[in-house]
């Protein structure tokens, strides 16, 4: 174990925002045994402030499903791949034939758009700082797309997954990372969480053998196949779990915390 790789939300991060404590001992215990510690999330990088302000992680981060890699110390991007805007589009207007109920909004490097209803709460955070607008309108060739994202109120994000996914492969990478609401996240085509980690890795000497992986979704699921030990959250996504191969303990027994225990354990014997 020479490289501990987690995804954040529904593995190490509940509903109500917090870590436990456990958690945040069990990964101080990997640093301070010498142990590389990445993060590897769905999340931007404006949205990091549970790592910075509960664990004090203060290293990279690979965000936006490996479309960005983020120095959280420094607060500065180290490397993005992004979407051109004539593949954000083409595959808006696919998608919008397939389900015509589809609201679709973009993460780029400098912020958000999005378009109206896409966000159903209409005192969210997000309207406050971000003006709805359809993205026909307010996207640029200028505009580094790293995440695009399609939302309908019906069905469920694996069914609308199932539907969407093959008519967009050649324009972009599909997944999701949502338990209800049907909500999908497209990247640039061969871009996904394992490619980026991988690449991480290498750059400091660590293949595949020698990490240890969590996660608990559909977005998490090739990380898991890539990791020589990938662990999937018991309470994580039928597809996340096979993928996986083995499974660490529900999240809400910390899991990821048990796992990182019994590893340490066995390192110092």
């Amino acid at each position: 174990m020479r490289l501990v790789a987690s995804d954040i939300d529904g593995t190490i991060l509940g509903h109500d925002g917090k870590i436990s404590s456990r958690t945040i001992r069990a990964f101080h215990a990997c640093r301070d045994a010498g142990i590389e510690v990445v993060f590897v999330t769905g999340r931007p990088p404006r949205w990091l402030y549970p790592l910075r302000e509960q664990m004090g992680h203060a290293g990279t981060v690979i965000c936006s499903n490996g479309a960005v890699v983020w120095d959280l110390e420094a607060e500065q991007l180290i490397s993005a791949k992004t979407l051109s805007l004539e593949s954000v589009l083409e595959a808006r207007r696919i998608i919008k034939d397939l389900r015509p109920d589809s609201l679709f909004a973009t993460e780029t490097l400098t912020g958000f758009h999005l378009e109206p209803g896409f966000i159903e709460n209409e005192t969210s955070e997000l309207l406050a700082e971000f003006t709805p607008a359809p993205l026909t309108e307010t996207l640029t060739a200028d505009d580094a797309v790293v995440k695009f994202l399609a939302v309908t109120r019906t069905g469920t994000p694996d069914d609308f997954l199932a539907q969407v996914q093959p008519a967009v492969a050649h324009l972009v990478a599909t997944t999701h990372s949502a338990p209800r609401t049907a909500l999908l996240e497209m990247s640039a085509l061969g871009i996904n969480k394992a490619v980026t980690l991988a690449d991480f890795a290498a750059s400091r000497g660590i293949g595949a053998a020698d990490v240890v992986a969590f996660g608990d979704m559909p977005n998490d699921v090739e990380m898991l196949r890539w990791a020589g030990d990938g662990y999937a959250m018991a309470s994580g996504h039928p597809e996340a779990i096979s993928a996986a191969g083995q499974q660490a303990p529900h999240f809400d027994d910390d899991g990821v915390a048990q796992i990182l225990e019994a590893k340490l354990a066995a390192l110092r014997v």
